[in-house]
């Protein structure tokens, strides 16, 4: 592995465009996840396009749904090593 060089980040995520990548790879519509949670498919577009925040209660609903831990959908861009060094 020391050959290896670490891969370097290159695009930064909002929390909204987390929700929407989660969203397409389980191939669900909004209308489906809206559904799937009780959380209007108006409430999921405008937390999809951060204009409203998602906020931890539904976070958690919405990663039931998507089957993913909170954290991938409320931190998309944590970087532990940084963290780490501040």
């Amino acid at each position: 592995m020391k050959d290896y060089k670490q891969s370097k980040k290159r695009v930064d995520v909002s929390i909204g465009e987390s929700v929407r990548i989660m969203r397409e790879l389980q191939e669900l519509s909004q209308n489906e996840l809206a559904s799937m949670t009780g959380i209007p498919q108006s409430t999921l577009s405008a937390i999809e396009h951060d204009k409203i925040n998602l906020g931890v209660e539904r976070a958690k609903v919405l990663a039931r749904a998507l089957k993913c831990h909170p954290a991938v959908l409320v931190f998309p861009g944590w970087d532990v090593n940084k963290e780490k060094a501040a």
